[in-house]
């Protein structure tokens, strides 16, 4: 066992050796396995494993991962990332990227469990630590404000410090932190925000707003200001550069219809849309505002200077309904495409955050199509991200705000849709794609959920929040006959809710670019924030 031991780590360090070798040879090539000539035995001897292993397609890809991974330089120059793109998919636990990358893959026709998403190709990745310092499972305000300030603070508060009751007023106007993105600002690089929630929804709110309580979207106590305003009126810099996300109606006074017929939130009889193009009309600023697919398409970032964009009354849709949006819509991937294009005009570089809002809506409707749908278009925006920027000087950051209580369970057969019915596996004896049974004799689903309101069968209605319409159906249901894969179908849940929540466990976090080493490990939230300022210099002084 000793020599067996010795002769393993021998190899292991042949292999790491050959890796990092200076030679003339391709420094990204794996290193070559011995001469495969010779008995079973031989090749024992030599290599310490056995013939099967050395000629395994599993066991050369490690070979080739590890070889990739040696290879990779890392660059710990604070400053070096002259542009920082902070991706937030909400409420993107780890096994909904493990599901999304089945559903995706198995779009593509592969088995789906050896995909990977864009942001799983990455060369460095970590876990992070949601909870907020009042609860032990987050909400976004909270987990978000860790993120783009460096500082853990309660639940649904938004950029005030963690000693500021939910809902007072008065002691957050003394408390206020600072954002990544109002650092960003001060320091001439470009900013921008983008989200398919309402621009005003807890995650893009906190780069910008410091409220005590999130629900202030449109209105707030006598001596505050709602989210909306302080979007429109944000001192930092010249304000944000690039908005594009929902809302709209949170801009709007109660008494105005929008393009498509809904009703303005606003009380106070302020119109923040025309506010914010009188703020940027001094015959200089190029400012574009936009509201349908038409004009989305329409625009020329290369002459725009602000653009705000506000595509529907409230969120926008999900990726899989969005082609019923009355006026159109654009995806996140396509928004991140424009956006970019925008931000790289400006020489000192940007600060841009992306959020994919909608992955965690599905989740608290029981609805994991429209979750992992969403997903995988958050997947489409990162590599769009990728391919539209150098890692030698941007930093890309991908990771969630939280998690949820969908679980992957049931021992299914490999490759079996990742919304279907768990399946009998290999050597059962039984036909295949006979579903297992419960106790109950009923088939049950690979993936569900610990709480929510449940099981719905809604066909091929793609948007999950008409779940809400219907009653909380808790606890186990025959699903025999019930297509598990189509877009309304709602996951069993185990105990009845109103609606589904967040799940406290650690989420993932992906980075690219300079300082993207620093994110290994399991690691507090508001570091990522560290990371972010260290590798962007958002700390140096301001520009004059």
């Amino acid at each position: 066992m000793k020599l067996f031991k010795k002769t393993l780590l021998a190899f292991s360090i042949a292999v790491l050796a050959s890796a990092c070798s200076d030679d003339n040879s391709d420094s990204n090539n794996p290193a070559e396995l011995p001469d495969s000539t010779g008995t079973p035995q031989q090749q024992e001897d030599h290599l310490g494993i056995s013939s099967a292993q050395s000629k395994s397609s599993w066991f050369e890809e490690g070979q080739k991962a590890v070889a990739a991974a040696s290879a990779e330089e890392i660059n710990n120059t604070p400053g070096a990332a002259k542009n920082i793109i902070l991706f937030v998919g909400d409420g993107m636990g780890i096994s909904t990227v493990t599901a999304a990358r089945i559903f995706a893959g198995q779009k593509l026709g592969l088995d789906g469990e050896e995909y990977q998403l864009s942001f799983e190709k990455m060369p460095y990745a970590g876990l992070v630590k949601t909870y907020n310092t009042n609860q032990q499972t987050a909400d976004s305000a909270g987990t978000m404000t860790a993120l783009v300030t460096g500082v853990k603070t309660k639940a649904g508060v938004l950029s005030v410090a963690e000693d500021v009751a939910r809902g007072d007023c008065t002691a957050s106007l003394d408390r206020p932190l600072t954002t990544s993105l109002e650092l960003a600002e001060e320091l001439g690089k470009s900013t921008g925000i983008i989200s398919t929630a309402r621009i005003t929804h807890a995650t893009p709110a906190a780069t910008y707003a410091k409220v005590p309580e999130r629900e202030w979207e449109y209105t707030a106590p006598d001596g505050c200001r709602d989210i909306a305003t302080q979007l429109v009126e944000l001192q930092a810099g010249d304000g944000i550069d690039l908005v594009m996300g929902g809302g709209r109606r949170n801009f709007l006074p109660s008494d105005q219809k929008d393009l498509e017929d809904k009703d303005g939130k606003r009380t106070d009889g302020r119109n923040l849309i025309e506010e914010w193009k009188e703020r940027y009309s001094d015959g200089v600023t190029t400012s574009v505002y936009v509201e349908d697919k038409t004009a989305f398409d329409q625009l020329d970032v290369a002459n725009t200077d602000k653009l705000l964009g506000l595509f529907n009354a409230s969120h926008m849709r999900y990726e899989a309904d969005r082609a019923n949006d009355v006026a159109g819509e654009p995806s996140l991937s396509e928004m991140t495409a424009k956006g970019l294009a925008m931000m790289q005009k400006n020489d000192k570089g940007y600060f841009l955050m992306v959020e994919s809002g909608r992955i965690d809506h599905g989740h608290h409707a029981n609805n994991a199509f429209n979750a992992l749908s969403d997903a995988e278009e958050f997947a489409k925006a990162v590599q769009v991200a990728m391919d539209s920027t150098n890692a030698e000087d941007t930093l890309i950051i991908v990771t969630a705000d939280h998690s949820h209580v969908m679980t992957i369970a049931g021992g299914t057969t490999r490759g079996n849709p990742i919304l279907g019915k768990v399946i009998k596996n290999d050597g059962s004896g039984l036909p295949e794609e006979t579903p297992k049974l419960d106790k109950e004799g009923l088939p049950y689903t690979t993936l569900n959920y610990a709480n929510g309101r449940g099981f719905a069968d809604n066909g091929d209605n793609t948007d999950a929040d008409d779940r809400y319409d219907g009653d909380i159906v808790a606890g186990r249901q025959d699903l025999t006959g019930i297509d598990t894969t189509a877009p309304g179908f709602h996951q069993e849940a185990l105990i009845p809710l109103s609606g589904e929540t967040h799940g406290g466990e650690d989420v993932g976090v992906w980075a690219r670019g300079p300082g993207a080493h620093l994110v290994s490990g399991t690691n507090e939230q508001n570091y990522l924030f560290h990371v972010m300022a260290r590798a962007g210099g958002l700390l140096e002084q301001s520009a004059e």
